[in-house]
């Protein structure tokens, strides 16, 4: 009897010992290290219990593997603790973070005891798939079930809204959790301060930043508030909390400098990016991957690409994501040798590209017209598994509608088994650049026949296929048909394409009266189309007025300058053309010449007015004159055969 109850204590002693290492393990990040000792502890013929699990199932969530958690699964399954509510919570939660909610669902299903950890955990999982309907239907189940939501509930449902930009359930699940007690939560009240922000209320995620109590306010709050000005682009106000989150005492982390450097990721804050760059280096974060990732993204987003180049060749320890980065940065920029350079040199250093990178590929093809190349990075994708992913297969029907091939996009589209909104949207976007509205129109209502519900952006696409073909009725037709069918808000895209037709059929009235009667504020790009049509149709009392609004929004931009020029010219006001000029000096606005992009042999070739500096530049302009010569005789024949036959008539 006492050997029997000494065997028991040290198993006992012994299965805790392995829990604790196992433990350790997972909360210091080393999940492959916990499932080894889980391993080894089979090994040993120790016989894992109910708190052993719960740990490795952590394990598997954290890295996303499937077989290892159905592996553990199956050893749940022949152990006495299958039914155990906590050990199936694990589970739950496991299956969850390797995104198969299926299998989360079927598990949870047949679950015997259901606690809140268990019901958290399923709606934390739709709530991160963005599906609405079974995140409220479960939620609503457990609370017909007598379960009393707690803070991770409502943390759920807030990160359900703001993933949707949802304002309303947003405000719906904050007046939720102040009646069920949560608010004094310091949890909820980040999540809060971020779903606020990602919403686009950043007046709301300050008003409830300001209510929390300094004594409950951690480097998360400040994180969450920071973070929140990088997703709306404040990135003054990201540095006004940095800089009282510094005063207040508060050390910042590797997520505070990553807030910060997303929130200069734009060209106008290349001189604070490289401040928070500085920064980062002081407070030791310099060395982080991920940071050092994000800091050549936001070069490149800035367009200081030879910073970014220069950060990235300094790198010893280079990951996928670190290319990717740096040929995004080349993509952007429309640089395709440079971004092609790379990209086999990352396979030459046996770096996988991933869906990311492939994506950018795709991108700068579409950019600068590179079919040729476009066909052998499809070419790529398919025999790579990348084709699998819908999101390529859009991209690659975009890029063929920007190089001009809508038979391979249409092939392509129809090889697609499920197509998303995107899909048809891209489809349409592409017959609309292309002119054919026909077919453009006969994609839309083909979607609209089999009950998929159109976007703004497939609003948009429509559109613009009825700017191309210049059909104002057709085009305000189908603006009707979106706020007033579908309940879309137009945005300044959609009264840009609607000014713009009013533009081509010479109606500037109408096309200036909408604008004065805009829900939004006009942006550069309306004033734009609006200026344009007065150039065309020689308006200069309306053409001033747009002119003077884009010298306002964009006074470094040359163009606006550049057109009431040309329109004062057209009507011989020579005194308002010296003034824009006199004006463009004053402003220090430069105007830069047009650039042409042939590409030969899978090189781009640039060009600009009056260029000279090509290597091949005596026998490119040799051929040109030569041309030139011959349009010219063929010019002068027509011109005389139509005299003759004139001279005929007489």
């Amino acid at each position: 009897m006492r050997s029997a109850i000494c065997n028991r204590f040290l198993n006992f002693s012994a299965v805790s010992l392995w829990n604790s290492n196992i433990r350790k393990a997972v909360d210091q990040g080393h999940s492959h290290k916990a499932l080894l000792l889980f391993l080894q502890m089979n090994q040993n013929g120790i016989e894992p219990n109910n708190l052993t699990f719960p740990f490795v199932a952590k394990a598997c969530g954290k890295l996303s593997d499937l077989k290892y958690s159905q592996i553990i699964h199956t050893h749940v399954a022949k152990s006495p603790f299958q039914f155990d509510k906590y050990v199936q919570t694990a589970l739950v939660d496991m299956y969850v973070k390797c995104n198969r909610i299926d299998y989360a669902c079927d598990l949870f299903d047949k679950m015997p005891q259901r606690d809140i950890a268990s019901w958290n955990a399923m709606i934390l999982g739709f709530s991160r798939l963005g599906i609405l309907d079974r995140a409220l239907n479960l939620f609503n189940e457990m609370r017909f079930d007598g379960v009393q939501p707690d803070s991770v509930t409502v943390i759920a449902l807030l990160q359900l809204g703001s993933s949707r930009n949802d304002l309303k359930l947003v405000n719906a699940v904050n007046s939720f959790g102040i009646r069920i007690g949560t608010e004094a939560d310091v949890s909820v009240a980040n999540t809060l301060v971020s779903a606020y922000s990602k919403c686009g209320d950043l007046g709301s995620a300050e008003k409830k930043f300001d209510g929390l109590d300094s004594g409950y306010l951690t480097v998360i709050s400040w994180n969450s508030m920071i973070a929140g000005c990088a997703y709306i682009e404040k990135t003054f106000k990201a540095i006004s909390f940095y800089r009282q989150m510094l005063y207040h005492g508060f050390r910042p982390d590797i997520s505070t400098i990553l807030n910060l450097l997303s929130s200069c990721a734009r060209p106008e804050a290349l001189w604070q990016g490289k401040l928070i760059h500085s920064h980062g280096i002081q407070v030791g974060c310099d060395l982080d991957i991920t940071v050092l990732n994000t800091i050549i993204s936001m070069y490149s987003k800035c367009g200081d690409i030879s910073s970014a180049r220069l950060l990235f060749d300094t790198m010893i320890d280079r990951t996928c994501v670190s290319w990717t980065c740096m040929i995004g940065g080349y993509a952007e920029k429309g640089n395709l040798d440079e971004a092609l350079t790379l990209f086999h040199l990352m396979e030459t250093e046996n770096m996988k590209p991933d869906l990311v990178t492939m994506l950018h590929l795709i991108s700068v093809c579409g950019q600068m017209g590179a079919i040729e190349i476009g066909r052998l990075i499809d070419n790529y994708a398919a025999l790579n598994g990348f084709k699998k992913f819908v999101m390529v297969s859009n991209a690659l029907i975009d890029m063929y509608g920007k190089c001009g091939s809508m038979r391979d996009a249409r092939a392509l589209f129809d090889t697609i088994y499920d197509k998303t909104i995107v899909s048809w949207t891209t489809m349409i976007a592409g017959y609309a650049l292309n002119g054919e509205f026909d077919e453009a129109l006969g994609i839309f209502f083909h979607m609209l026949e089999l009950g998929l519900k159109p976007n703004h952006v497939t609003f948009l696409a429509v559109l613009q296929a009825c700017n191309h073909a210049g059909f104002l009725e057709r085009g305000l037709e189908f603006f009707m048909l979106m706020t007033n069918a579908y309940r879309l808000n137009p945005g300044l895209d959609h009264y840009s394409c609607i000014i713009d037709l009013f533009g081509r059929k010479g109606k500037l009235k109408e096309a200036f009266c909408l604008i004065q009667s805009m829900p939004i504020k006009p942006d550069a790009g309306i004033w734009g189309s609006l200026l344009g049509a007065c150039k065309i149709h020689g308006n200069t009392e309306i053409g001033e007025y747009a002119a003077q609004r884009l010298f306002e929004l964009e006074p470094w931009a040359a163009a606006p300058y550049v057109e009431i020029a040309n329109i004062y010219a057209s009507a011989g006001r020579w005194d308002g053309v010296a003034a824009i000029r006199t004006l463009m000096k004053g402003n220090q606005v430069t105007k830069y010449p047009g650039r042409s992009v042939v590409q030969v042999n899978g090189k781009c070739h640039t060009f600009m007015v009056e260029d000279r500096y090509h290597p091949e530049g005596l026998l490119i302009y040799e051929s040109l004159d030569g041309l030139a010569l011959q349009l010219k005789e063929e010019l002068d024949s027509s011109f005389s055969q139509q005299l003759f036959y004139h001279y005929n008539e007489l």
